[in-house]
């Protein structure tokens, strides 16, 4: 029997050891992140038409990018669950955001990090009753909520809103009986914690495997094959033969919103196909679960490739997944272009970088700042500090003075 995480959610949420607020005022919330990861620099860049020109050198910013509303509350509800709690063990069940000068942060505060083995598997042996747990940004799955509470430990609930919305989704899915399509990274952590609030439930990719999807809907697959290929990325117990039949999309927030698009234009029409305009209802939901923040840096990058740039630079942790399609827009304009997480990649004297291309390991580049009038696009992922974005531009103005 599937359980009720409706009415799990409400029980927790009453619970005198669950906060999901914190613990001072959003405007003492923004003075603090303001004091700690917001730039001058960028804010007079900001202000100049996301223009900066110094000699030879000229930086393009995109019109959105960095923290957005949802990492500023996480990052900051973290900070403040430290100084409220000043004596206890805190742990957090998983990187707080995709940023490592964050999770540096969050470490030296004698934040513990909870551990997974290589197969992606929590040891919560060390928490102890009476503990405060932080739950990130991405969320956590309905599993780990459970046992959490149950060993009576302080939750303290960072989770984006708009990953919340995703799950209320799948649970709307679940409720009437439809088999979520979660366009997500199987392993990524808030797909996992989307899926552990759905029903029955198939992750795909991209769009090559909703296609796959699509093409098994109507008739055009092999069982076995099917079973053998998304093995990792459905729910227990799914048959395909019959749990393909009532389809609700929804998706990891951080995915590429096109992409998101059309995959749920996609299933709409496999199943307009198979069951007719009449029946259409009966056998597919969509709702939108894309994020506006993703929304807005995705579009701001589409724009900003749409400039005449000589490369372009994302900075962002290279497990984030918003970053990584940032770099995917690059990629797919054919602007050369590298995904670095922090300012270190770039050495100021000897004009080398360390980045990583798209689903290749780290590479390290010679001369990568061209000579003579260079122009450079620079965006960051939603996990991103100002501060980190200003300290890459400020390499960039001193290898452009060599």
């Amino acid at each position: 029997m599937d359980m009720d995480t409706q009415a799990f959610k409400r029980s927790l949420h009453h619970s005198d050891r669950y906060n999901r607020r914190g613990f001072g005022s959003p405007t003492k919330r923004a003075q603090a992140l303001e004091k700690a990861y917001q730039s001058s620099l960028i804010a007079s860049i900001r202000d100049n038409d996301y223009l900066l020109e110094h000699g030879r050198l000229r930086v393009k910013l995109a019109e959105a990018f960095g923290f957005c509303w949802g990492v500023e509350r996480a990052v900051a509800m973290a900070y403040e669950t430290r100084r409220h709690y000043p004596n206890e063990s805190i742990w957090i069940t998983n990187e707080i955001i995709h940023n490592p000068s964050v999770n540096d942060h969050l470490r030296n505060m004698n934040v513990r990090f909870i551990a997974a083995d290589s197969a992606g598997v929590k040891d919560f042996s060390g928490v102890k009753e009476g503990d405060v747990v932080i739950l990130p940004a991405f969320g956590a799955t309905v599993q780990e909520m459970q046992l959490l509470h149950e060993r009576g430990c302080h939750i303290i609930d960072t989770t984006c809103p708009w990953v919340s919305k995703v799950w209320h989704t799948v649970e709307k899915h679940k409720k009437h009986t439809f088999t979520s399509i979660i366009h997500g990274k199987v392993k990524h952590e808030e797909t996992l914690a989307t899926s552990s609030f759905a029903g029955t439930y198939l992750v795909v990719l991209d769009l090559e495997e909703a296609q796959y999807v699509s093409d098994y809907i109507l008739g055009k697959g092999d069982r076995n094959e099917f079973l053998d290929r998304f093995s990792k990325a459905f729910s227990p117990g799914f048959d395909p033969d019959l749990d393909l039949q009532r389809l609700g999309v929804a998706n990891q927030t951080t995915m590429l919103k096109s992409e998101t698009e059309e995959i749920g234009r996609l299933f709409e029409r496999t199943m307009l196909k198979k069951y007719g305009p009449k029946d259409l209802s009966d056998h597919f939901l969509a709702f939108n679960t894309i994020c506006d923040a993703t929304e807005e840096r995705q579009d701001a990058m589409f724009s900003l490739v749409d400039e005449p740039l000589d490369m372009l630079v994302v900075i962002g942790g290279f497990n984030s997944s918003n970053t990584t399609h940032l770099q995917e827009i690059a990629v797919s304009r054919g602007i050369r272009s590298y995904h670095i997480d922090t300012p270190e990649r770039i050495g100021e004297k000897d004009n080398l970088i360390t980045h990583k291309p798209l689903g290749e390991d780290l590479l390290k580049e010679e001369h990568f700042l061209p000579e003579g009038d260079v122009s450079v696009g620079i965006t960051s992922g939603a996990s991103t500090p100002d501060r980190v974005v200003e300290h890459v531009i400020q390499k960039l103005i001193k290898l452009s003075e060599f």
